[in-house]
C-alpha cells in the first residue's frame, strides 16, 4: 500500500500539472484486487476517511483539484470495495460497490449499502459506479435522474472483458445523455492481465479520449456539463426530437422492482 499510495500522489501531481481539475484512478488502485482470503484483504484495508484520504486531501488542497481513487474500505467487521472522493476541502464522500461478481476480492466484500448519490464539484455534477456496477443500466439511470453530468467508472477490466469495453461505456452515455469515463488499470496481478482501454465518452456516444491499450497513461478530456443537461435533442423541430431521459415510461417498468427467477442475491 505505501508504494501504491506514492504512485497515486505522483500521478495526481502529474495530472494536475497537465491541467486536470478532477483526477480519477482505477478500482482498488490503493490495495490491489486479487486477494485469496478475507483475512489477507483485510490487512490491506483502511477506513474512510482514513490515512490515505488525509494525505490526498493535503495534495488536493495544494493543487486545487479533486481526486477519486479505489481501495478496500474497512468498517467494523465488514469490507467494502470502495472509492474515495477527496477535494481541496478534504474528504467528500465514499462510494461502496453495489453489484458484486464472484471474482477476486469481491468474493469477500459486502455489497454496497448506501444510496446512489451525485456530488457537485464546483459546477460539475458527478456520479460514481465501480466496475461491475456499469453492467447494470439502472445504476447509471439513477445517477442521471439525480442530475449527474459525468458518470465515473473506476474498474479492473481483465482480458476477458475486452468485447464489452467500448459498447458498455457508449450505451451508458447515450441512454442517459451524460459523459461517461471508464478508468481501467493495466498490468498483471495474480494471473489476471488487465487491459487498460480507459476512455471518456460524450453524451452522444462519441469517443472524446482514450488510452493506448494496455500501456500506463494519463488521459485528459474536457467536459461541458451544460451540454449534458440538455436532455432533449431537437434534430428537426416538431419532426425529429428524442429525449432518452424525459421520454421514460416509469409506470411500465414495475417488473424491475419484483423478484425474478434469475435473482442470485449476495
Amino acid at each position: 500500500m505505501p508504494a501504491n499510495r506514492l504512485v497515486i500522489r505522483e500521478k495526481l501531481r502529474a495530472a494536475a500539472a497537465a491541467g486536470a481539475h478532477l483526477v480519477v484512478f482505477p478500482e482498488c488502485i490503493l490495495t490491489g484486487y486479487g486477494f485469496e482470503s478475507a483475512a489477507e484483504a483485510r490487512e490491506h484495508s483502511e477506513p474512510l476517511p482514513g490515512p490515505t484520504t488525509e494525505m490526498i486531501a493535503d495534495d488536493c488542497k495544494e493543487l486545487g483539484v479533486w481526486c477519486l481513487f479505489g481501495l478496500l474500505e474497512r468498517d467494523g467487521d465488514r469490507l467494502f470495495n470502495s472509492c474515495a472522493l477527496v477535494g481541496p476541502s478534504g474528504f467528500v464522500a465514499g462510494y461502496r460497490k453495489i453489484h458484486l461478481p464472484i471474482l477476486g476480492v469481491d468474493r469477500f466484500t459486502t455489497p454496497g449499502n448506501r444510496p446512489f448519490a451525485v456530488h457537485d464539484l464546483g459546477g460539475l455534477k458527478i456520479g460514481i459506479n465501480i466496475c461491475y456496477d456499469g453492467s447494470f443500466p439502472e445504476s447509471s439511470r439513477v445517477l442521471a435522474l439525480l442530475g449527474a453530468d459525468l458518470i465515473l467508472l473506476p474498474t479492473n477490466w481483465p482480458s476477458g472483458a475486452r468485447p464489452m469495453v467500448l459498447p458498455l461505456a457508449q450505451a451508458r452515455a447515450i441512454e442517459n445523455h451524460v459523459y461517461y469515463a471508464a478508468v481501467n488499470r493495466v498490468g498483471e496481478e495474480r494471473g489476471f492481465q488487465y487491459i487498460g482501454c480507459s476512455r471518456v465518452i460524450d453524451f452522444n456516444g462519441n469517443l472524446v479520449s482514450s488510452s493506448p491499450g494496455d500501456e500506463e497513461d494519463i488521459l485528459l478530456a474536457e467536459i461541458e456539463p451544460l451540454r449534458a443537461r440538455e436532455k432533449e435533442v431537437v434534430v428537426v423541430p416538431n419532426r425529429f426530437i428524442v429525449n432518452r431521459v424525459g421520454h421514460r415510461r416509469p409506470e411500465m417498468y414495475q417488473p424491475i422492482l419484483k423478484p425474478s427467477p434469475f435473482d442470485r442475491p449476495r
